[in-house]
């Protein structure tokens, strides 16, 4: 280890460290699995998510509102989904339908105040929304 990674090592630790770092290459993958094996966890998982956290973070400026739950007011739904959609009354009424066993998108690719707005609409009908 060169002077300019020093890292302080709590008294607890540095017999374990010591041992770690006479080990090769080889011999730290081969730990490394092991105790993935052994605990159920991934090495990599924390690493992508420094990793992740490190880069610039971008604010999301494209939202999809998906359809999580009809609720109780069905037509009022489905009024909704036609205004917001612009699809007929055949196809508004098949999303909600759909909806009822299974999430369904009803619009993607807009902006964050136009998705709340959606959301308002839905949650006015009764239904539940989620913005991804």
């Amino acid at each position: 280890m060169s002077e300019e990674t020093k890292v302080d090592v709590p008294a607890k630790f540095e017999k374990l460290v010591g041992e770690v770092e006479k080990l090769s290459i080889v011999e730290l993958a081969e730990l490394v699995k092991v105790l993935e094996n052994k605990f159920g966890v991934s090495a990599a998982a924390p690493v992508a998510a420094v990793a992740a956290a490190a880069g610039p973070v971008e604010e999301k400026t494209s939202f999809n509102v998906e359809l999580k739950e009809v609720g109780a007011q069905k037509i009022e739904v489905i009024k909704v989904v036609r205004d917001v959609t612009a699809k007929g009354l055949k196809e508004s009424k098949d999303l909600v339908d759909a909806a009822s066993t299974a999430p369904q998108m009803v619009k993607e690719g807009v902006k964050k105040e136009e998705a709340e707005e959606i959301k308002k609409k839905f949650e006015t009908a009764g239904a539940k929304v989620e913005i991804k």
